[in-house]
């Protein structure tokens, strides 16, 4: 009886604190799962592409693709998942192609050939930012469509937040980050271990642009029932309820590409 006091007492707090700590230092390589590629990787795509670079304030450089539809009505700025490259990503294109919107999809920093690594929140809407801005060049922003998928989802709603976009697009997406790092790790204090925080449900009430989401039932990654609270914010947003769609198999239901169908 007496160790089973010290295991719970002393020992058992020490361990969670140490989680704690590891989780706090290293939470990146929790967040992200890149997969890098080689600087002479050759892109191989059904959509006809150009393959382009950004380079950033500090001197990284960020790889991108812009894929270009035969009748092109506007261009889908695409930003993925936390897993990954350019090389499985490249393939959604399809998807907006087809409804013929050009996408420019890049690599955040350290997946793909992009150089650097991901440090904070701020980094990771910057870089997305100084993309937005060049397309301007190129494209008017009432024919830019925000895409975000999973982790982007959080990145695009802030590009959203500070431009004026068509619309804004988010793919599963998560009421904020602490609300699905909770629904993973729930005995632990997020607020104080995040670095991360992509407070969606605080950027979607204040969008004038139609906002669309897209959550398959079965999602085990981020709970369909954070759509449907992020739904309740502001009328302004519409639920593309896919049923027996999990997290990254939306593009395989037919229910998928009528609703794509629908809004594009």
């Amino acid at each position: 009886m007496y160790k089973v006091l010290i295991y719970i007492v002393i020992i058992l707090p020490a361990v969670l604190v140490g989680i704690g700590i590891a989780l706090y230092l290293f939470q990146e390589k929790l967040v992200f799962s890149p997969d890098k590629l080689s600087p002479k990787f050759k892109f191989n795509f059904e959509c006809e592409f150009d393959e382009l670079s950004y380079t950033t304030d500090d001197g990284n450089v960020i790889n991108a693709i812009h894929f270009k539809a035969p009748n092109s009505k506007g261009i889908v700025f695409y930003q993925h998942g936390n897993a990954g490259s350019l090389e499985t990503w490249g393939e959604r294109s399809v998807d907006f192609v087809t409804e013929n919107y050009d996408v420019l999809m890049y690599d955040y920093r350290g997946f793909g050939k992009s150089t650097g690594s991901i440090k904070n929140e701020k980094m990771l809407y910057n870089d997305a930012l100084m993309i937005y801005k060049k397309l301007l060049y190129d494209y008017k922003e009432r024919d830019i469509v925000v895409y975000g998928m999973s982790l982007g989802t959080g990145i695009a709603a802030k590009l959203a937040y500070d431009n004026n976009p068509k619309m804004l697009v988010l793919e599963t997406p998560y009421f904020n980050f602490n609300d699905v790092a909770k629904y993973h790790y729930p005995y632990f204090p997020h607020y104080i271990l995040l670095h991360y925080q992509f407070k969606t449900n605080k950027l979607l009430p204040t969008l004038s642009m139609p906002v669309y989401l897209f959550h398959g039932t079965e999602d085990e990654t981020v709970p369909y029932n954070s759509s449907e609270r992020l739904l309740a914010l502001s009328d302004n947003i519409t639920l593309f309820t896919i049923n027996d769609g999990s997290h990254n198999n939306l593009n395989t239901f037919h229910d998928y590409h009528d609703g794509l169908k629908k809004i594009l």
